[in-house]
C-alpha cells in the first residue's frame, strides 16, 4: 500500500473516502516523490565523488602500471588465493561461484572458469598444503572444498551463536584453520550498519579439523577481517578494519594466547592480509575515513547509492589511501602501492613481477607490474 505522511487529512474519519480521485492520484504522488528522493540521492553521491556527466569516460581511465583482469566474468572478487602448480588464482564471487583465474603473461591470454558454487557469498580463501580450499562464507561459515569439488560446511556457530559475516580464513601448517566474523549481528548486506552502531560485535577463532572444534580467541573486536599465519608459525596476525591496525594472536612460545600489537595507526582501512615471501606482508586497504566516507557512515543509504554507482560506473578518484602496505616480518611498514587506480581493493598477493589486487566492489582483478609502477616512498 502507497501511502505518504500528510496526503490525506486526520481531522475526519471518513476522509479517506471523500475523493476517489485523490485515492487514484496518491500512489502516482508517492511514487513521484521516492523517485525524486532517490534521484537526489545518486545526485549527491556522484558529486560527492567526482562522477559527473563530464566525468564518466575519465573514471574509466587506468594509469600505465595497470591492467583489468577478467573484466566482467567476476563480480566482487574479494580475496585472491594462488596454487602455483596450476598457476590460477581462486577467487570467490558475489554470485557464489568461486572461480579459477590462469595466470597469463598478456591479460589477453586470462582464461576464467567457474570451480564451484558454495551457494552463499565466499570471502576470504586459504589454500591446505594438500591443495583443499578453505573459504570463509559471509553466508555458510566456514567452509572447506576438496580436491574432487566437494563443499563441506565446517563450523557455522560457536557458543550458540551463529557466525554471520565470516570473513578472514588462514591455515596453520598443523592444519588449525583461523579465521575471523567480522560481526555477529549483521550481514554483508548491511555491515556498514554494524560500522556506524560502534559496538564490536566481531571474533576472531580457529577450527580444529580432529576435534571438529571452534575456539573463541578474541572476541568483541571492531570489524576484524583478515588472516594469516606468520612465517614462523608462532602467531597468526588479524586485520581490525575499523581501528587501522593488525593485531597477533601468539599460537606458540611463552607469550601463547596473548594478543599484541603488529601494525597500527595504518594509512587506510585494512581488509585482507598475505604473506608474499621474501619476509614481506601485503596489507590491502580500501580506503581512509575521508569527509565523503563519514558523510556515508552517518547516512547508510548513500553507501548503497555508492555501491551501485561503482558498480555499474566504475571506480572512485575520491578515495584515499587506498592501495597495497608491504610491511616486514616485525610489522614495519617498508613500501607502498597507491593512487586512485587502487581505490577500493581488498586484497593483494604477488606473482612474478605482479601485483593482483581483489575488490568487493569492482568487476574484475587489477593487475600492477610493479617494474612499470614502483612502490612510492613512505612519508
Amino acid at each position: 500500500m502507497w501511502e505518504c505522511v500528510g496526503s490525506v487529512s486526520s481531522s475526519s474519519p471518513r476522509s479517506h473516502f471523500q475523493s476517489p480521485t485523490k485515492i487514484i492520484t496518491k500512489p502516482r504522488s508517492c511514487l513521484l516523490t521516492s523517485l525524486f528522493v532517490v534521484a537526489l540521492m545518486v545526485a549527491l553521491v556522484l558529486g560527492l565523488y567526482g562522477l559527473g556527466p563530464l566525468g564518466l569516460a575519465q573514471e574509466l581511465s587506468w594509469s600505465i602500471g595497470s591492467e583489468v583482469v577478467a573484466e566482467g566474468e567476476v563480480s566482487g572478487p574479494e580475496d585472491l588465493a594462488y596454487d602455483k602448480r596450476r598457476r590460477v588464482i581462486y577467487t570467490g564471487c558475489e554470485d557464489g561461484w568461486i572461480k579459477q583465474v590462469t595466470v597469463a603473461d598478456s591479460v589477453a591470454d586470462t582464461v576464467v572458469n567457474n570451480w564451484v558454487n558454495t551457494g552463499g557469498r565466499p570471502l576470504g580463501l586459504a589454500l591446505e598444503k594438500s591443495g583443499e580450499l578453505m573459504v570463509a562464507d559471509a553466508v555458510k561459515g566456514l567452509l572447506r572444498v576438496t580436491k574432487k569439488k566437494k563443499v563441506e560446511v565446517l563450523a557455522n556457530e560457536v557458543d550458540g551463536l551463529k557466525f554471520n559475516l565470516t570473513d578472514g580464513v588462514d591455515v596453520a601448517e598443523n592444519g588449525i584453520i583461523y579465521f575471523t566474523d567480522a560481526t555477529y549481528k549483521y550481514s554483508l548486506e548491511d555491515y556498514f550498519d554494524d560500522i556506524i552502531e560502534g559496538v564490536p560485535h566481531g571474533r576472531f577463532m580457529n577450527y580444529n579439523p580432529k576435534t571438529k572444534k571452534v575456539t573463541v580467541l578474541a572476541r568483541n573486536l571492531y570489524f576484524p577481517n583478515g588472516v594469516v599465519v606468520s612465517q614462523d608459525q608462532n602467531f597468526v596476525i588479524y586485520c581490525e578494519t575499523i581501528m587501522k591496525r593488525c593485531r597477533k594472536y601468539y599460537i606458540e612460545g611463552p607469550k601463547k594466547g596473548r594478543i599484541g600489537e603488529f601494525c597500527r595507526n595504518l594509512p587506510g582501512m585494512p581488509d585482507n592480509i598475505h604473506y608474499v615471501g621474501q619476509g614481506q606482508y601485503y596489507i590491502a586497504m580500501a580506503t581512509s575515513l575521508t569527509p565523503q566516507r563519514r558523510l556515508l557512515l552517518k547516512y547508510p543509504f548513500m553507501w548503497r547509492v555508492l555501491r551501485m554507482v561503482t558498480k555499474y560506473v566504475g571506480r572512485t578518484h575520491a578515495e584515499e589511501n587506498g592501495g597495497v602496505l608491504v610491511v616486514n616480518l616485525e610489522g614495519k611498514p617498508t613500501a607502498r602501492y597507491y593512487d586512485s587506480e587502487l581505490s577500493l581493493i581488498s586484497s593483494g598477493i604477488k606473482i612474478g613481477n605482479y601485483i593482483y589486487c581483489g575488490s568487493l566492489m569492482y568487476p574484475f582483478i587489477v593487475r600492477l607490474d610493479v617494474k612499470q609502477y614502483p612502490s612510492l616512498p613512505l612519508t
